[in-house]
């Protein structure tokens, strides 16, 4: 007879820079109306980073407080992932070992995980599956940052619908069960599925191989987020994106031990408002955490809304969390998380 592992979160926690932008500022930098802003965009406002403050600043900031929090000692952590933007402090580099290095956790290892806004999801089956793979790890902790205001032109009518991201950090720390720690919640089930139709439609154009940096691709902008197309990839996305979130929601949910019908609490990314009750309504969701405040902080949303749910004492033993994510590429992710640390 096999044993499942279980495995768990410890603790979560979350950082967000002083700077705050309402919506009334973003809506003078991009000609948005700021009732646009607030109404369709979803958007109240956003954390700005300041400019000394990096990727891998916010993920320690984050990272120090969980760790804190959970009394674990950082030279007793297994191994620290990564899995916030692409954008970090410099380019062709890794934040894991960084961030590693400042927290004292001298006897990890580090691992990067390359992914954008579908990183919770992803990065909690990547971290469960790492633990159960080696219970003897103990430990896992999960972080990640962003900081892709700096990466918007709000003179680009073509990357408009990305005026909501905003800049923050989240960081999260897993335990098998042989570790002896309290947890606040269970893993579960995820699912991922990708589109890489989408793959080439929201990119920054300037600075990799294809075409390295140069007095012109600085001179005409091309160092910002853009998109190539929007109306093609709108017409292509609409089409599949809510049937895609619903079905890795209900993959997630099997893998779970549950059904459509079980999920307690949503925990997203920010999106504009419209989507955000369409998934609501079409999961059947009675509680959901919207970030109208932080905007969308790449694969930072869902864990942060999970932790400031928890803080806010929204959360009840027994409850399931469906932590959901997509991101330009395109993939489509869900992880299911059980509130308290034992089975209801």
């Amino acid at each position: 007879m096999s044993v499942t592992t279980r495995i768990g979160l410890v603790g979560t926690a979350g950082y967000l820079p002083e700077r705050w932008m309402p919506a009334a500022e973003l809506g003078e930098l991009s000609g948005i109306p700021e009732e646009i802003l607030v109404e369709r965009f979803g958007l109240r406002g956003k954390h700005i980073a300041a400019q000394d403050e990096h990727v891998s600043d916010m993920g320690v900031a984050a990272a120090e407080r969980v760790v804190a929090e959970s009394g674990v000692d950082p030279a007793d952590i297994g191994a620290v992932v990564y899995f916030g933007s692409t954008f970090k402090d410099y380019p062709v580099w890794q934040a894991a070992p960084h961030i590693a290095h400042r927290l004292g956790c001298t006897t990890t290892f580090a691992l990067e995980l390359d992914y954008v806004s579908c990183g919770t999801p992803v990065a909690l089956r990547v971290c469960r599956d790492l633990l159960v793979a080696e219970p003897d790890l103990g430990t896992v902790l999960a972080v990640a940052a962003c900081r892709e205001s700096a990466l918007l032109d709000y003179t680009n009518e073509r990357a408009r619908f990305m005026f909501n991201f905003g800049d923050g950090a989240v960081a999260g720390l897993l335990s098998s069960e042989s570790a002896g720690l309290d947890w606040q919640a269970e893993v579960l089930g995820s699912a991922t599925v990708t589109d890489g139709s989408f793959s080439l439609d929201v990119k920054v154009p300037a600075g990799g191989s294809v075409e390295p940096a140069s007095h012109d691709s600085v001179d005409t902008r091309r160092h910002y987020l853009d998109v190539a197309d929007p109306q093609s990839m709108k017409e292509r996305l609409d089409p599949v994106s809510l049937p895609r979130f619903l079905e890795v929601a209900e993959q997630a949910l099997a893998r779970s031990g549950a059904g459509p019908d079980d999920i307690d609490v949503l925990c997203g990314i920010h999106m504009k408002r419209s989507m955000h009750e369409l998934l609501v309504s079409k999961l059947g969701v009675e509680r959901a955490v919207y970030l109208d405040d932080t905007g969308h902080m790449s694969g930072v949303d869902p864990l942060f809304a999970l932790d400031r749910a928890a803080r806010q004492g929204q959360l009840a033993d027994g409850d399931r969390c469906l932590l959901l994510a997509a991101g330009t590429g395109y993939t489509w992710a869900a992880t299911v998380v059980r509130w308290g640390s034992e089975p209801r």
